[in-house]
């Protein structure tokens, strides 16, 4: 891999608590900084303490608005799109490098995922439908955890120890042909966060790009520090956008309905915090109005 063929892309929130992990293990690459109003003093830390990386201060315009405004700036080939709470593994960018390398069509790679302890994080995606959404909030998949038929959202059938094509990948660490970008456009920043990702990947599919995992890259991600793990609202939002801009309204109320009467289930069966998630969630999408995603 020529010297600046990647130039990674790094969005952050408050992260001064795991930022410099993050960047540290991209040192030598070209690497944007794109800070949504933090108020933990992340921008000054970055500044101080890699002064090569380049900072761009904005209001807080979400994953997809931030990794637009980086990439916007950034060089390279190929940009990789790292969470602030993540950390590449030893020669994992040039990896997934090559790997797009010999994949002329690759317009997102994926690696695999761990946990901070070395267990799979699993990062296979399937795009949400009215079948996979009930699979998960029914507790369907608890059925047959380790099928498509039961587990597709999750990427329940698949071990992450091969390279395979995919529809979508959790983005917590992305490699993205700009020359593909160029042609489909970058994320659609009406997807504040949450799916942000699921819409991009499915843009790439629809123009003829493929999206790929491999496991000869490894990557480990906190998991739900970049945001603090208190967006569930947004979650559901963020599945519901998808839904009526790919699916159309009346499949994304469907949805909308199915989500609703689960989380008051959910809601009867589980105490505390869960429980109160649950609550929460029920009645932001009671309040929901389907045609307000596709305004």
């Amino acid at each position: 891999m020529a010297d600046g063929d990647v130039a990674v892309v790094v969005v952050t929130y408050n992260a001064a608590g795991y930022v410099e992990r993050c960047l540290e293990s991209v040192r030598g690459h070209e690497t944007v900084v794109v800070d949504n109003g933090s108020s933990d003093g992340t921008p000054a830390l970055v500044r101080e303490r890699f002064p090569e990386v380049t900072v761009i201060e904005q209001e807080n315009r979400g994953m997809g608005g931030g990794n637009n405004a980086g990439m916007r700036v950034a060089g390279g080939r190929y940009w990789l799109l790292l969470n602030s709470d993540a950390w590449v593994e030893g020669e994992a960018l040039e990896a997934l490098a090559r790997f797009a390398d010999a994949k002329p069509r690759a317009a997102v790679v994926g690696p695999r995922l761990l946990n901070p302890d070395g267990t799979l994080q699993r990062s296979v995606r399937g795009e949400p439908t009215l079948w996979r959404l009930a699979t998960e909030y029914l507790f369907l998949r608890k059925l047959a955890p380790r099928t498509d038929l039961f587990n597709a959202f999750y990427g329940g059938g698949f071990a992450h120890d091969a390279p395979r094509r995919v529809e979508s990948l959790y983005g917590a660490a992305l490699l993205v042909r700009r020359q593909a970008a160029d042609e489909v456009g970058l994320f659609d920043e009406s997807f504040f966060m949450f799916s942000e990702e699921t819409d991009w990947l499915h843009r790439f599919r629809a123009a003829g790009w493929e999206v790929w995992f491999t496991p000869a890259a490894e990557v480990v991600h906190l998991g739900g520090a970049s945001h603090g793990g208190t967006l569930y609202s947004e979650n559901l939002r963020g599945i519901l956008r998808f839904m009526a801009k790919h699916r159309g309204r009346r499949e994304a109320e469907r949805a909308r309905l199915l989500l609703l009467w689960s989380l008051r289930l959910r809601s009867l069966l589980f105490r505390g915090e869960r429980g109160r998630s649950y609550r929460d969630g029920a009645r932001f999408l009671a309040r929901l109005d389907v045609a307000s995603l596709t305004a």
